[in-house]
């Protein structure tokens, strides 16, 4: 059985949750106080010494702070904000430059969650004594009495669903974790925000990424660290010189636009090869891989399969699952195999491993596997 709110008990629970602002994370305060439970709300200070943001809606802002206050007035409870300035910079805003400077195309909300929100903002909560951390991500949790673990299912509203960015949960953050939100939809949240009053009932939703404070993520790129896109070549799989890139970093795998190239086909970015300051194109066929490598993987309940399991594997937040079939390597990274060839694999992005509803592990893609990456590891 999904648990979504908190179990039912005698006594209140004392009940941590992550306050961003936003609809969600203000609703499951709202939803919790109202059941009679103890909720303290906090705001994660992550915003870094001189940013400025422009934004209306962006999350984890200065005004996000001050939306999260007074819906914890309005609901009765009490409201702190919290420094994790240190490390959310080095774990998300540090390892988001390094993915780029070493060619990849990262997800810093993978980052944020498994280094800060249920990490040293999960600690912090135990510290003060909660039974649960809570937060607005629609996901739902099980627990299964059979076999003595708890299983991360994906939201019932699909359009939603944000259990990619949680692959890397374990028994131990499941445990002390409530998704509220992942039993109803978006606008089942926002009827009950304006049911209880929240000022924020139609705040529209932040899809940028929280630490960039321009329309250009390059700019904080070159800000953080000065010269990281330096011009360099274009080339063809074959080794050929096409023209000229203005940074590693303005290009991923799978992009055709802005290339500035003549040719009688399409091309497209196939790999990135940041030691050498290339960039790599090649024609349609040439991003289809058969293969890929993960790393740094993590397995919900906390063991690795002990043989090849058949999953449905998605490697970008907002695409489609392809059937693939997993393999967990001694190293603790894992093999997928896909059952037919996709399209723009992308190192540095999360692969995600899904049996039916349930996320059962992800990694890190580390590279992909396809004729063209092998005929272009003979030309580099």
């Amino acid at each position: 059985m999904a648990r979504t709110l908190a179990p039912k008990t005698k006594q209140p629970l004392r009940i941590v949750v992550a306050m961003s602002g936003g609809v969600d994370s203000s609703v499951v305060a709202a939803m919790l106080a109202d059941q009679g439970h103890e909720v303290i709300g906090i705001t994660l200070n992550v915003w870094q010494k001189g940013m400025v943001d422009t934004r209306l809606h962006a999350c984890c802002s200065l005004s996000a702070t001050h939306d999260a206050r007074r819906v914890a007035d309005r609901i009765g409870i009490p409201h702190y904000s919290l420094n994790f300035r240190e490390v959310f910079a080095r774990e998300v805003m540090a390892r988001f430059v390094a993915a780029y400077a070493g060619g990849r195309t990262p997800n810093p909300c993978v980052d944020c969650n498994q280094f800060v929100k249920f990490a040293a903002f999960l600690e912090r909560a135990q510290d003060l004594e909660a039974d649960y951390l809570a937060t607005g991500h629609y996901a739902r949790i099980a627990q299964d009495a059979t076999a003595g673990r708890y299983r991360l299912l994906r939201a019932r509203d699909a359009q939603k669903d944000q259990s990619y960015v949680l692959y890397m949960l374990g028994q131990h953050q499941l445990a002390r974790t409530l998704f509220p939100m992942g039993a109803q939809s978006k606008a089942e949240t926002r009827d009950l925000a304006r049911r209880y009053g929240l000022h924020v009932a139609d705040k529209p939703d932040s899809y940028e990424i929280c630490f960039v404070t321009s329309d250009n993520y390059r700019d904080f790129l070159e800000s953080w660290e000065p010269g990281i896109a330096r011009s360099g070549p274009i080339c063809y799989k074959d080794g050929r010189v096409l023209g000229e890139h203005s940074g590693t970093i303005n290009y991923t795998v799978g992009q055709r636009r802005g290339l500035g190239l003549t040719w009688p086909r399409p091309l497209y970015v196939i790999a990135l090869d940041p030691d050498a300051n290339t960039v790599y194109v090649g024609e349609q066929e040439d991003l289809y891989a058969d293969a890929l490598e993960a790393v740094d993987v993590h397995w919900v309940a906390d063991e690795a399969p002990r043989a090849a399991v058949q999953v449905a594997v998605r490697t970008r937040y907002r695409m489609a699952e392809v059937e693939a079939t997993v393999e967990a390597a001694p190293d603790g990274g894992a093999r997928v195999v896909f059952d037919e060839p996709i399209r723009a694999v992308a190192p540095g992005q999360a692969a995600v491993f899904y049996q039916g509803d349930e996320v059962i592990g992800g990694g890190r893609i580390e590279r992909a596997r396809s004729p063209a990456q092998a005929d272009l590891a003979a030309v580099v």
